[in-house]
C-alpha cells in the first residue's frame, strides 16, 4: 500500500528554501530561497549573506545607523543569491522564497525569466518597497502565490 502522508511539492520545495535560510548569519532576518524548473527540479538555492570573497566577519550586521554601518549597502539577498547561483537558464523556473521579494529582488527575478513567485511571509506588505515589487511583477506576468502552510512539521535531527 502506497503511503499517503507524504508532503506535496510546495511543501517539499519551501522546506528546502527554509533550510536554506539557516545558512544565513544575520541575527535578525534569515531568508532562504530555491529555484525549481518545470520537472520539479532543484536547479539552484540561495540565502541573504555578504558576497562571495567579501568578510562577514569584518562587514556590518547592523540595521540601524549611518548607511555604511549598515548591512544594507553590502548584504546579498537569497532570491538574488539564487538566481546568481544557477548556471542554467531560469525561463519559466518557479522560486520558493520565504519572504516576499523586494522591488530589487524582483528585477532580478523577472529578468531571469521566472514565470512564478511561492512566498512563505509578507511581513513588509503596504511598504512602498513592496509595492513597487507586486506592481512590477504583475506587470511583468509573474505569478505570486503565498504558501500556507498546513499545519504539518518537519523536523531534521543532526
Amino acid at each position: 500500500m502506497k503511503r499517503q502522508d507524504y508532503i506535496g511539492w510546495d511543501a517539499y520545495f519551501m522546506g528546502i528554501a527554509l533550510l536554506s535560510a539557516q545558512r544565513s548569519k544575520d541575527d535578525h532576518t534569515q531568508v532562504g530561497a530555491c529555484i525549481v524548473n518545470a520537472e520539479k527540479k532543484i536547479v539552484s538555492v540561495g540565502y541573504n549573506g555578504m558576497p562571495r570573497g567579501c568578510s562577514d566577519d569584518e562587514l556590518p550586521w547592523e540595521r540601524e545607523g549611518e548607511f555604511l554601518a549598515t548591512k544594507y549597502p553590502y548584504v546579498c539577498h537569497a532570491e538574488l543569491n539564487a538566481i546568481l547561483n544557477s548556471n542554467v537558464p531560469l525561463h519559466d523556473c518557479t522560486l520558493y522564497v520565504t519572504l516576499f521579494p523586494c522591488n530589487e529582488c524582483a528585477k532580478a527575478i523577472i529578468q531571469s525569466g521566472i514565470r512564478r513567485v511561492v512566498y512563505l511571509s509578507d511581513k513588509y506588505a503596504g511598504t512602498e518597497a513592496n509595492t513597487a515589487s507586486r506592481t512590477m511583477l504583475n506587470m511583468a506576468g509573474v505569478e505570486t502565490e503565498q504558501y500556507l502552510p498546513n499545519g504539518s512539521e518537519i523536523t531534521l535531527a543532526l
